[in-house]
């Protein structure tokens, strides 16, 4: 009730039974209740009005305005019944701390200021809302057992607190994301701070961009208006996983196969596992031929085989626990990153082989056939051609080998080392798979059969001497020793041997022509091969002589030990091998002789004979050269006195010692012998004989 309302009812009940003085005090109260203090001005709670506190102190904050002398106030419950009684603050105030009682609520509180005569004016309120209850618990909905590349972002739900929410609702939750197990989102036990709180406005959805392979663990409490949080934290575990599981193939031949191909795909995984379990993505092995529908199977295992002929693209694939999928699709969350890939080629028909209708006639021994194969093509590695008598049954002998263009057979007959006679022929062709074709057939349908000899016959003579072998005949009739020269033109009618002396070159011809002996024209090489005697000598020498365009050649043989010689024509693609008839040279060794004196004195100094082996270098044989001395008087025969050896440079060195007084006044021939010898690679010879007197 105003001041001038309670003076209207005052005076309107007591003014009859009241005197003069009664009204004026009456007009006095009136006039002071007219000028009591406005309400304070600006009343605030410190911290905001609208915000729930979990704490039950309040600090109320105004502005005065001039002549007030104390201020009062006191706080009502929702209710509107006095929570905190009236509170006068005996000067002029400006804030107080007020406590709420215990019980959450919205309390009011009023502030109202008064003057110094005592006046009280009207109030101002202000809400204080106390709420210090904790709401109930949340914990993270259980995610997938495992999360895998593509499940990024990743979203955790909470779940909604249980019981009865607190006055001041629910705020929002205090999340917490990482290794430690035991972590606590908030720092205070009981209460969260507003940076705290993740989640506001009833979201409660956590959107989690990334995580770490591995373990990670989620925690959350809720948390009221007032700040206060859950009692207990809730907690779940985030199993990552982003690695493909390892794929691996078995079965897949490395090139082409003639059979069919059962292959085998296997997968492990060491985040989330190749185990199927009821949770999470359901693990799978895949198979996928030539971008077909994939075979699958769950788990770490697929099979399947393959039968049809052509070149196969194989992938294969897995999916693990987590999801990580490696097929090449958009859905891996990699589309760069494609499925591991093998090839599968397979063949099982086989190639057509067959023999060239004609033979080259430039070169008639080159065998070839063709191999033919569509799908994976011949195999230049294997293959071969053989021959056999015709009618004969026998198996069919391997020819030698040639290098051929892809997708033929080559090999060369030596016709030259088979007697005359038909002859067939077998070609035996692969393909690149294995896949094998035996034929006797030409390309036109013919058995393959050729007729020996299949090149022109050569002959080829040889003998010693140029165009002519000049020789001394000689022969001893009547003590008498004649000799006549003689001039052998006709090479089959030249000695196979001649003996030559030590040191001495030799001339040898021949002759090149057809089977009828006519010549075969054009320049031609011969090879001579010279095979000398004794394991010391130089062993087989071939040197090369060139025929003219009749078929002649003329070359010298250089000085050497004993031999034997050969002329051979290693034929050519169109005329056959000959070799001439084995000569032999023999070379008679060289010795010499000299006496150190021409007079032995009978009884006196020894007569010294002296002298030399000639040799090429080495050919003297480490225990040296057995060398005889011999002796005769004139008309005699020769006979041996001595056998020495020589050095290792052919010398020797003898002394004799004349004794016999029947030698006196007698003329001595003496010369060296060189006897044959198993490493001795000369004939024998002697010495110029040395003659001596006895004296």
């Amino acid at each position: 009730m105003t001041a001038r309302g309670a003076l209207f009812r005052l005076f309107r009940n007591k003014a009859p039974r009241a005197g003069v003085a009664s009204i004026a005090a009456l007009l006095v109260f009136a006039a002071a209740a007219s000028a009591a203090p406005p309400p304070p001005a600006n009343l605030e709670v410190q911290g905001g009005e609208d915000g729930w506190r979990p704490d039950r102190a309040f600090r109320l904050r105004w502005r005065n305005p001039a002549g007030v002398a104390a201020v009062r106030y006191r706080v009502r419950d929702p209710l509107g019944a006095v929570a905190v009684a009236t509170h006068r603050l005996g000067w002029a105030a400006t804030e107080a701390a007020v406590e709420v009682p215990a019980l959450p609520g919205a309390y009011t509180a009023a502030v109202w200021l008064e003057d110094a005569s005592g006046a009280q004016g009207s109030g101002a309120t202000a809400k204080l809302r106390f709420d210090d209850a904790r709401p109930g618990a949340t914990a993270p909905i259980p995610a997938a057992a495992w999360i895998g590349r593509t499940a990024f972002p990743f979203t955790v739900r909470l779940e909604r607190p249980g019981g009865q929410p607190p006055l001041s609702g629910i705020r929002g939750y205090a999340v917490s994301l990482g290794a430690a197990p035991g972590a606590d989102p908030c720092a205070a036990p009981d209460r969260c701070t507003e940076a705290e709180t993740d989640l506001h406005g009833g979201n409660d959805s956590l959107s989690i961009a990334e995580l770490p392979e591995g373990t990670s663990y989620v925690h959350a409490v809720a948390v009221s208006g007032a700040g206060m949080r859950s009692a207990g934290i809730g907690r779940a575990v985030l199993r990552v996983d982003k690695t493909d599981p390892v794929t691996r193939l078995a079965g897949a031949p490395p090139g082409w196969t003639n059979r069919a191909v059962a292959l085998a795909a296997s997968a492990t995984d060491a985040g989330s596992g190749m185990e199927p379990e009821a949770d999470g993505a359901t693990p799978f092995t895949a198979i996928r031929v030539d971008g077909g529908t994939p075979v699958v199977a769950t788990g770490e295992l697929v099979a399947t085989a393959l039968i049809a002929e052509g070149d196969h693209a194989v992938a294969y694939y897995a999916r693990d626990r987590a999801g990580n999928l490696d097929d090449g699709g958009s859905s891996n969350g990699m589309p760069n990153r494609r499925p591991r890939t093998a090839r599968v080629r397979i063949d099982r028909t086989s190639p057509s082989v067959s023999f060239a209708n004609a033979q080259d006639p430039l070169d008639p021994e080159l065998i070839h056939a063709r191999v033919a194969d569509g799908l994976s093509g011949p195999d230049p590695q294997r293959g071969w051609i053989g021959l056999r008598r015709a009618g004969s049954g026998d198996p069919f002998a391997p020819l030698p080998e040639l290098p051929a263009p892809a997708g033929e057979l080559r090999a060369r007959w030596d016709s030259d080392a088979h007697p005359s006679g038909d002859y067939e022929f077998q070609a035996t062709g692969y393909d690149l798979a294995g896949n094998a074709t035996v034929t006797t057939r030409k390309a036109n349908g013919m058995t393959m059969t050729l007729s020996n000899p299949l090149k022109t016959r050569t002959t080829l003579r040889a003998a010693f001497g140029g165009r002519a072998l000049h020789r001394w005949r000689c022969s001893r009739r009547r003590g008498r020793r004649r000799c006549r020269r003689q001039v052998i033109r006709r090479l089959s009618l030249r000695p196979a041997k001649r003996t030559v002396p030590y040191g001495r070159g030799v001339l040898l011809s021949g002759r090149l022509g057809n089977g009828a002996g006519s010549p075969l024209g054009g320049r031609r090489p011969v090879r001579v091969v010279e095979t000398f005697a004794g394991d010391r000598g130089p062993g087989v020498r071939q040197s090369t002589a060139w025929t003219d365009p009749g078929g002649a050649f003329v070359v010298r043989l250089p000085p050497g030990p004993s031999r034997e010689v050969t002329v051979a024509f290693d034929g050519s693609p169109t005329l056959s091998r000959s070799a001439s008839r084995r000569l032999s040279l023999e070379v008679r060794s060289a010795v010499r002789l000299h006496a150190s004196s021409p007079v032995a004195r009978i009884g006196g100094a020894p007569l010294v004979f002296r002298g030399r082996v000639a040799a090429a270098p080495g050919m003297i044989p480490p225990g040296g050269k057995s060398v005889q001395l011999q002796f005769r008087l004139p008309g005699l025969a020769w006979s041996e006195f001595r056998t020495i050896k020589t050095d290792r440079r052919g010398r020797f060195r003898y002394a004799y010692r004349f004794s016999d007084d029947d030698s006196r006044g007698t003329r001595f021939q003496f010369r060296a012998w060189v006897p044959a010898q198993d490493d001795w690679p000369y004939e024998p010879a002697s010495s110029t004989p040395v003659l001596v007197r006895g004296a």
